[in-house]
């Protein structure tokens, strides 16, 4: 069920209402003509191309939607140009993850998931994503997600290596795959 509104889709009397509803605290304004309830934003999974358009989810929420670390996140991280202004709403966990657009479409698929389509990066992105912020994440949590991708019965090593070259992490990722295979 789609629990946003847009401001656009409504004539003058319904629009003065919906103004009247967030000013009431029972609608959220999401962005500029977007407005959401509560429920909406309290699910497991927010529609993040109604509050991010073209927005990637990305590190920790991906990993944690393909099963790949224990780890839980603690926003929704998502992958946007490094050129864009974007203004999260307050009351939402989410976490910007700036790149540059030469590597931002890198890996993007779309899933559905708790019935809303959601751009994801693949499971070989992820794997990348992880190897180039291991400092960051820790050793142990980039050899978890490897860990998990190479138990994943469809994995494509080539795609791996295609995507690590691009991303410009293959001698880092090579040389953990041939301490793991």
């Amino acid at each position: 069920m789609n629990h946003f509104i847009k401001a656009e889709r409504t004539d003058e009397m319904s629009y003065r209402a919906l103004l009247q509803e967030a000013r009431d605290g029972n609608l959220i304004k999401i962005r500029n003509g977007v407005y959401g309830t509560i429920d909406s934003l309290t699910g497991g999974m927010i529609d993040i191309e109604k509050i991010i358009p073209g927005g990637i989810i990305c590190l920790y929420s991906a990993w944690h939607i393909y099963h790949m670390t224990t780890q839980i996140p603690d926003a929704f991280y998502v992958a946007i140009n490094r050129k864009r202004g974007v203004k999260v709403p307050d009351m939402l966990d989410i976490k910007l993850v700036y790149q540059s657009d030469s590597i931002l479409g890198i890996g993007v698929i779309q899933e559905e998931i708790e019935g809303i389509k959601i751009n994801i990066y693949n499971r070989e992105r992820c794997v990348c994503d992880a190897i180039k912020y291991r400092n960051k994440i820790g050793i142990d949590v980039m050899a978890e997600i490897l860990d998990a991708y190479l138990k994943f019965e469809h994995r494509n090593l080539s795609l791996l290596s295609e995507y690590a070259k691009k991303l410009r992490v293959f001698n880092t990722l090579s040389t953990y795959l041939n301490v793991k295979l």
